[in-house]
């Protein structure tokens, strides 16, 4: 295989719920110890009763874990290639034990766990599939996070009493300690690259270091706002943003703020609660939590900060302001004139400038706050920023043909996939994750090795273009009726 398209993996979405519970729990225990220069017998002792394993063992997993990357997948126990301990649950059995779940235990009308497992062996006798046990269907719906399915089964109400009592927001010690998320649409159109037309409102998704006010992640789409928008602006916040810079063209500018978060804080919306969202953070030791509704003084530093950025933005020109009255007569798509590029360059110079500017509540610039600060921090990097990026990446699960993978009308190939389109009758389908900002490739998890392998269209031809680009040019072909 080409090694420049292989990109190390840790079967994050492989191992099943109990299997991934047993590493993160590992992870818990093991990541302090590794993080000593020494470990004493009686701390590998206490951990071993934690665990449930011999001395010697842990001293074997804290070697691991240091070898490794830091990761919850580095302490996942080895899964056998066959036989006793291999899961037998066809991903087409998966897939339908999910729906069900879905659609008819997590609702309003809250039946039992006996009725959802009648269902989903009714409904695997009817497709021929190789119908799952009781005890599997039982541990399944035991997994799922007991705060949603409280919401979605009896109302938030009665979720609330699960949740944290209400307090003040948790008190961040150093940067990076406490950073909040949130989304807000662009109060300006803009216009695609080519024929300068409007193309509507994009979304900003924004991610600040509480200690410090500093931005440290920035998304911006015209997708709407989703679980896959916190991981792509995760993948900002943790790299190098000098490269990016220069993308942008403002190569005298700096932005040195980077870094893994101790804790992210989200919108409380139903799209973040994902389980490619949940299982990244974990693998990455990122602990999330979300805004109790009803209580704005969780999330109210990200929010003055977009407040402070959607008032900038009423400067632009194509500015929809923030309401039909404070726009009057202004014909904001007439007067758009920024692509999503020049938008981006323009919000990330805007950053600039408020991270050089005195902050009310520091009684300094924010980048003098992080420049102080973070020599002595205990800031932690991630050593691959691709293969962070592709532990949050949106999953699809397709079999191979004979031209390759096929997602939205694309067909992804290379000649790597050669072995497995000579095998493809025998294969289950494969787990693929795409960047929604650039389709012109897709990362192929090989079930053997664990390694997700890069492959593009194709037809190599064709342009890099965005999800929602490609979406559209296929909306206005079905209108011509091609």
């Amino acid at each position: 295989m080409d090694s420049d398209a292989v990109i190390s993996e840790r079967g994050l979405l492989t191992l099943s719920e109990r299997a991934w519970a047993k590493a993160k729990h590992r992870a818990e225990v093991i990541g302090p110890l590794a993080a000593l220069e020494e470990v004493s017998s009686s701390e590998a002792n206490k951990a071993a009763v934690e665990l449930g394993l011999s001395q010697r063992q842990i001293y074997k997993l804290i070697r691991r874990y240091k070898a490794g990357e830091g990761l919850v997948t580095d302490l996942a126990v080895k899964q056998p290639a066959g036989g006793k301990g291999k899961t037998r649950i066809a991903p087409e059995v998966d897939t339908l034990i999910t729906e069900v779940i879905k659609k008819q235990y997590l609702t309003r009308q809250r039946r039992s766990v006996a009725v959802i497992v009648r269902e989903i062996r009714m409904r695997c006798k009817e497709c021929r599939y190789k119908m799952p046990s009781d005890n599997t269907v039982r541990a399944r719906i035991s997994s799922l996070d007991p705060r949603k399915v409280v919401n979605k089964r009896e109302g938030h109400d009665a979720a609330r009493v699960l949740m944290p009592a209400a307090g003040k927001a948790p008190e961040p010690a150093a940067p990076l300690d406490v950073v909040q998320v949130d989304h807000s649409p662009v109060d300006v159109i803009v216009v695609d690259e080519v024929a300068r037309e409007p193309i509507g409102r994009p979304y900003l998704t924004l991610a600040i270091d509480t200690f410090t006010r500093c931005i440290v992640g920035m998304l911006l789409t015209l997708e709407a706002p989703s679980a896959t928008s916190v991981g792509l602006c995760l993948a900002h916040m943790v790299s190098d943003k000098s490269g990016w810079l220069v993308r942008l063209g403002l190569t005298d500018m700096t932005w040195p703020m980077h870094g893994k978060p101790t804790w992210i804080y989200l919108d409380n919306a139903p799209e973040f609660y994902s389980e490619a969202l949940k299982r990244g953070c974990e693998q990455h030791g990122i602990k999330r939590d979300y805004r109790p509704g009803g209580l704005p003084h969780f999330g109210g530093i990200i929010e003055r900060v977009i407040g402070t950025a959607m008032t900038m933005a009423h400067e632009l020109p194509g500015t929809t302001f923030s309401n039909t009255q404070e726009r009057g007569k202004y014909k904001s798509e007439a007067r758009a004139i920024l692509t999503l590029r020049e938008l981006e360059k323009w919000l990330t110079l805007a950053i600039g400038t408020y991270h050089a500017s005195v902050h009310s509540s520091l009684w300094e610039p924010p980048a003098a706050c992080w420049s102080k600060n973070v020599e002595t921090a205990k800031l932690f990097t991630v050593t691959d920023e691709k293969a962070f990026l592709i532990d949050f990446l949106p999953v699809e699960r397709r079999g191979v043909g004979r031209y390759g993978f096929v997602i939205d009308h694309i067909t992804y190939y290379s000649d790597i996939l050669k072995p497995w389109i000579a095998r493809r009758e025998q294969l289950d389908r494969f787990i693929l994750r795409r960047d929604p900002r650039d389709i012109s490739s897709v990362w192929v998890l090989d079930p053997e090795s664990q390694c997700y392998l890069e492959i593009p269209y194709r037809a190599i031809s064709n342009p890099s273009v965005t999800l929602w680009e490609h979406k559209k040019a296929m909306e206005k072909l079905r209108e011509a009726g091609c």
